[in-house]
């Protein structure tokens, strides 16, 4: 094992004297070829090209001597650290951090990021990053190959953002680009890059004030879930109870990360809520009417959402792929197509027992574990404790079990 391990971060600036003492005495050094190639490294030690932090950490762990790993930026904010410290390579790591490539970005940008999300966008991630993106009005985007600029910008198809995207920031070749989102795919980008995704209105509870926590803050907007029907200017039209949409909600549970297609929106009480709970929401409904109340319901909340004006299930087509659906509209037809598309979670409801079985056996057909509760709910006046309003819904929800939860 090694004797020392030395995580040096390294943003374009001179390396500290903790830096450049441990690295002096080191016996391996490992990093990115920009980072092999700076003079401090000794001219006798071995070298690792930092490909697979975990190769490299194999190869420390067996090595007697001294080493250091460089990494860009600060190596433990989704760096190299989480990777060397795991228990099947006994490594004790010391750190010398430097500034994030994040705050660089934002700093190279003049703007504040206490209230920015940031994700890490590769490959397997890259989807749930653009659903980050598609939600929330602030996002800082580490970037891998193949899950860049061009390709967060094909993806926010049909959404409006602003790229402010830093190249290989602290070298000689650093460059910071604004485009707009639908441009990004127009050009050529040099890893690595923080890709700053911006976009649509500020909470109006919150704008201009100075946060408490970094991120979205939770207590943003009204307390409370399932927001009675007046939240929503009034009545929400057949289907669409309190009790009906609690426990919908709670049956696809929408989270940061998720694409929730709510299909009938209707009122957009159901959509602002899922993207109350930080997931990106496409509302779609045949009414323009209807389109035109979720987006002002939307605004009034400050919520993100994309609306899709057009019938179900032809318009579902051009979509993207969906985490979790909310079937409002439509009947055992849309409910099928949906199926097809193969998401998570789905939820409907119907009216008669007879609508239910129909719905149900086709979920059944398509592989879903089904569930089916039968909902009553019975509003009081609680001046004189009689029956104000009464409700039944056959509560329909569709799990795909190969992908869990």
């Amino acid at each position: 094992m090694a004797d020392r391990v030395t995580v040096i971060g390294w943003d374009g600036s001179p390396l500290t004297a903790a830096a450049s003492a441990a690295l002096g005495a080191a016996t391996l050094v490992a990093g990115a070829a920009h980072h092999l190639a700076l003079p401090e490294v000794p001219a006798g030690a071995e070298r690792i090209r930092l490909g697979s932090v975990a190769l490299a950490a194999r190869r420390i762990a067996a090595h007697r001597g001294t080493a250091v790993v460089l990494a860009d930026g600060d190596p433990g904010f989704f760096g190299v650290v989480r990777t060397l410290r795991a228990p099947e390579f006994g490594l004790e790591v010391e750190v010398v951090p430097a500034v994030s490539s994040v705050a660089a970005a934002f700093a190279r940008a003049g703007m504040p990021w206490d209230d920015a999300q940031v994700v890490v966008a590769h490959r397997r991630t890259l989807r749930r990053a653009v659903n980050v993106c598609r939600a929330h009005t602030k996002v800082a985007v580490l970037t891998s190959p193949g899950a860049g600029p061009a390709e967060l910008g094909l993806l926010l198809e049909g959404v409006h953002r602003s790229f402010v995207i830093c190249e290989e920031l602290g070298t000689a070749r650093e460059r910071v680009s604004v485009v707009t989102s639908d441009k990004a795919a127009d050009h050529t980008w040099r890893d690595p890059n923080v890709v700053i995704v911006l976009g649509g209105p500020a909470r109006p509870d919150t704008a201009g004030e100075t946060g408490w926590i970094a991120g979205r803050d939770p207590s943003a907007g009204p307390r409370g879930w399932s927001l009675p029907a007046e939240a929503y200017g009034g009545d929400l039209g057949e289907g669409e109870t309190q009790l009906l949409r609690a426990s919908q909600l709670a049956r696809l549970g929408p989270r940061v990360g998720d694409l929730v297609w709510d299909i009938g929106c209707g009122s957009g009480a159901f959509a602002v809520e899922a993207a109350r709970a930080g997931a990106a929401v496409i509302a779609v409904d045949s009414d323009r009417a209807a389109c035109a109340r979720t987006d002002a319901t939307a605004r009034r909340l400050g919520v993100q959402l994309q609306i899709v004006h057009g019938a179900a299930p032809h318009v579902l087509e051009n979509l993207p792929e969906p985490d979790v659906v909310r079937v409002a509209g439509g009947g055992a037809a849309v409910v099928s197509a949906v199926a097809d598309r193969r998401p998570q979670r789905i939820v409907t409801h119907a009216a008669t027992r007879d609508a239910a079985e129909l719905i149900g056996r086709d979920l059944t057909e398509h592989g879903y574990g089904v569930e089916c509760a039968l909902l009553q709910s019975v509003e009081l006046d609680t001046r004189a404790w009689t029956e104000k309003e009464r409700s039944v819904a056959f509560l329909l929800s569709g799990v795909l079990p190969k992908r869990g939860a």
